[in-house]
């Protein structure tokens, strides 16, 4: 199986967001995991599909609720 590797410029166009804004998430350990390579940053595609399937919700209030459970 072929590892699908995305540039951080390439995740912003998927997410329509910021480099700014992935740079600051990686600061702060919230986004996808990633890794470096030859001083640059990757995502493995797997990694960022996993993010996203664990940050969906049904509604506003679903986290917070899943927690109290």
């Amino acid at each position: 199986m072929q590892t699908i590797i995305l540039t951080p410029e390439d995740l912003a166009a998927r997410w329509n967001v910021a480099l700014a804004t992935l740079s600051q998430w990686r600061w702060n350990g919230r986004g996808p995991r990633f890794f470096k390579m030859n001083k640059g940053v990757r995502y493995r595609l797997q990694d960022v599909e996993k993010f996203e399937e664990q940050n969906m919700r049904q509604s506003t209030s679903s986290h917070y609720m899943e927690e109290r459970l």
